[in-house]
């Protein structure tokens, strides 16, 4: 979990609100009173530190509600770096995607995850056209975690882009014009594509002023805008979603050359493949060497059954002989 490193010079109220302490604490009481009856033989001190060591370790998202799991900043992080390393075997193997398709393993973390914010990060990936086509993991968890850990600064970006699109610009004053203006503008801004990038680059800096903390640095914003002399709204998204910078502001996902290297989990799928190798139940391992199958052995049920045929033909009983005819 990030915290500042002026936390020892800022006021409690302000530490609190930083860390998302009471967020935990309350959500701790809670889940201790509605299974109060399991947690009180568990331990209630041992309760509580189990409770805050899941969350610095990030697993305590896992099968949570959705509002819990966006309810803070190291909420989404944990979410999204869970999510990676879940499901990372899917991009070493090259796997395509459709929108559908990561949904539901998203609800396999989280079950009530909204269907509508896979579909907004399809969006960015295919640039709003065919979200339906299959996507790659590397890029769709790099979108996924621009939409999903700056949700509320991106919807205000989107209110100020779609405000520049029809004319208006949130930090000037609009003046009536003659109606032969107001319709050589609407025409350019139906032949032109997105929005000038310094007016977006502009708002965007007011807007940025009033979420603090909760958005992309700056410099990265202006790095994405600064490529082009107009840009769409998809569009600047993706450029938000391939820097680099951003991606480590976060601190959810490794770099891009880095996404698919986990050497703590290969060492231990490694492991567990070794032991399916060698396991007796396995016969994986003989016939993938194009060895036969070894011979086998009568039963020791059908010699003593055998011996016992023999045993009542040698007295002189066709007994058992008469019921095999039958």
């Amino acid at each position: 979990m990030k915290m500042s490193t002026d936390r020892f010079t800022i006021t409690a109220e302000d530490y609190l609100a930083e860390t998302s302490a009471l967020f935990y604490l309350n959500d701790a009481v809670t889940q201790l009173l509605e299974h109060r009856e399991e947690f009180i033989q568990f331990g209630i001190v041992r309760y509580f530190a189990e409770y805050f060591t899941s969350v610095k370790n990030g697993n305590h998202i896992l099968f949570r509600e959705f509002s819990y799991v966006k309810g803070t900043a190291h909420n989404r992080v944990s979410f999204i770096h869970v999510f990676w390393k879940c499901f990372r075997q899917i991009g070493k193997n090259r796997d395509l995607l459709t929108m559908m398709e990561y949904t539901s393993l998203l609800q396999l973390l989280c079950p009530d995850f909204p269907a509508e914010m896979v579909q907004n990060t399809a969006k960015i990936v295919l640039m709003e056209d065919a979200t339906e086509c299959p996507m790659s993991l590397s890029d769709f968890i790099y979108s996924f975690q621009i939409q999903f850990y700056y949700e509320e600064f991106l919807e205000s970006v989107l209110a100020i882009y779609e405000d520049l699109l029809v004319g208006k610009n949130p930090n000037t004053v609009i003046v009536p014009t003659s109606a032969s203006s107001e319709t050589i503008s609407s025409e350019e801004t139906e032949t032109q594509e997105g929005v000038d990038s310094s007016v977006l680059l502009e708002c965007i800096e007011g807007l940025c002023e009033r979420f603090k903390h909760k958005h992309p640095p700056l410099s990265a914003i202006k790095e994405a805008l600064e490529n082009s002399t107009r840009v769409s709204y998809y569009s600047f998204l993706m450029a938000l979603a391939k820097h680099d910078g951003i991606s480590r502001e976060i601190g959810a996902l490794p770099n891009r050359s880095d996404l698919l290297i986990d050497p703590e989990m290969d060492q231990e799928l490694e492991r567990l493949v070794a032991q399916v190798a060698i396991s007796p139940t396995s016969n994986s391992s003989s016939s993938a060497q194009g060895l036969k199958e070894p011979c086998r052995k009568p039963s020791p049920r059908k010699s003593l059954h055998q011996r016992k045929r023999i045993e009542m033909e040698s007295d002189g009983s066709t007994e058992d002989t008469d019921s095999s005819e039958n």
